[in-house]
C-alpha cells in the first residue's frame, strides 16, 4: 500500500517507517525540518517537510503523495519544541502536542476525505492516565483520566473512531531513543518516589508499538486499542528496577505533601494514584505478539 506517514521522524515514526517499507509498502514520511529530510531518505521513505498545524501544507502533502492510509505520529515533545519539561505547568509542555492531537488530526481527516483516503491510524497515549478509579488496569471501554496531557485525547478518540479508524493508545515508550531524559534523571537521581508510589504505569517498547502498527495499518483495524506491555506495575516496583538496570543508586524518597509543593499536583497524582492498561484486545484482534512481554526484561536487555 501507499502509506501516509506523518511525523515520520520521530522516536516511533523512525522505527515505524523501516518495517512498513521492508514490508512493501511504498512510504511518504513527513518531517518539520529539511534537516531530517535525509534521514527520512535513508530510512526508505519518500520525505517531505510539513507543518502539521497548517491545513493548505497539509493538504497539499496528502494529495501530493495519494496514500491509500495515513498514520498519524505528530507529536511536540522534545525540548526543541515544547522546552524544558516543568511538573508545575504540564498545559505549557504538552500545549503543541494537544494542537496537533486536536486540529492537526483535524487537518488529517480533512486531507483523508478530500482525497479519497479510507483509513486512518492516530497516535493515541496510554501510560498512567487511566480514569484514577476501580482497579489499577483499564480497558479500552474506560476513559481516560484529564490531564494535561490527555484531554486531547479524548475528543481525538471520538472523531477518529467516528470516521472508521483507529487510534492506538500507547504505553510509556523505551527502547532506541525514547528513554534518554528520564535514564539522565535517574542517575542523576532527580526522579523521586513519590509517596507510597503505587500509581501503576504501562510501558511498550518501541519496536513492539511499530510492529502493533503495522498490524493496525495492513489489517484496517477500526476503534481503540492499548498498545501496552502484559505487566502494568506501580512505580514502587519500576522505578527502582530502572535505577539498578542503569548502574543508579536507589531513587529518593519523597512524600507527597512535599513532592506537591515542589512539582505539582500532577506529578504526585500519577505516581500515587495513576492506572495502567491492559493489552488483551490488541493481542487477541490484532494478533499482535511483543518482543518484550515485560518491562523487566525490556529495560534489562536495553539498559544493563
Amino acid at each position: 500500500m501507499r502509506v501516509f506517514v506523518a511525523g515520520g521522524s520521530g522516536v516511533l515514526g523512525q522505527r515505524l517507517v523501516p518495517r512498513l517499507v521492508a514490508r512493501g509498502h511504498q512510504v511518504t514520511a513527513t518531517t518539520t525540518t529539511a534537516a531530517k529530510l535525509g534521514l527520512l531518505e535513508r530510512l526508505g521513505a519518500e520525505p517531505v517537510v510539513m507543518d502539521g498545524l497548517d491545513a493548505a501544507a497539509v493538504g497539499e502533502a496528502v494529495a501530493a503523495a495519494r496514500p491509500e492510509v495515513i498514520v498519524n505520529q505528530m507529536t511536540a515533545l522534545s525540548p526543541a519544541h515544547a522546552g524544558r519539561p516543568n511538573p508545575r505547568r504540564p498545559e505549557r509542555f504538552f500545549a503543541r502536542t494537544n494542537r496537533l492531537r486536536g486540529e492537526g488530526v483535524d487537518h488529517l481527516l480533512a486531507a483523508a476525505e478530500a482525497t479519497g483516503v479510507a483509513h486512518v491510524v492516530v497516535q493515541g497515549h496510554a501510560s498512567m492516565n487511566g480514569r484514577r478509579s476501580g482497579g489499577w488496569v483499564k480497558t479500552e471501554e474506560d476513559p481516560l483520566e484529564e490531564l494535561a496531557g490527555t484531554t486531547a485525547i479524548n475528543r481525538m478518540e471520538r472523531v477518529v473512531v467516528a470516521a472508521g479508524g483507529a487510534v492506538l493508545r500507547y504505553g510509556g515508550f523505551y527502547g532506541p531513543g525514547a528513554h534518554d531524559d528520564q535514564v539522565d534523571l535517574v542517575r542523576r537521581r532527580l526522579l523521586p518516589l513519590i509517596g507510597d508510589g503505587a500509581g501503576h504505569v504501562s510501558w511498550v517498547h518501541v519496536d513492539d508499538a511499530a510492529a502493533a502498527t503495522v498490524l493496525a495499518v495492513e489489517q484496517k483495524a477500526a476503534g481503540v486499542f492499548n498498545i501496552v506491555d502484559d505487566e502494568p506495575a506501580p512505580v514502587r516496583e519500576w522505578l527502582p528496577y530502572l535505577a539498578e538496570c542503569v548502574g543508579a543508586k536507589p531513587p529518593r524518597r519523597v512524600p507527597a505533601w512535599l513532592a506537591r509543593l515542589v512539582a505539582g499536583e500532577m506529578a504526585v497524582g500519577m505516581m500515587t494514584q495513576g492506572r495502567g492498561f491492559s493489552n488483551a484486545k490488541a493481542k487477541r484482534e490484532l494478533g499482535w505478539v511483543l518482543r518484550y512481554p515485560s518491562w523487566r526484561q525490556g529495560f534489562r536487555d536495553e539498559l544493563g
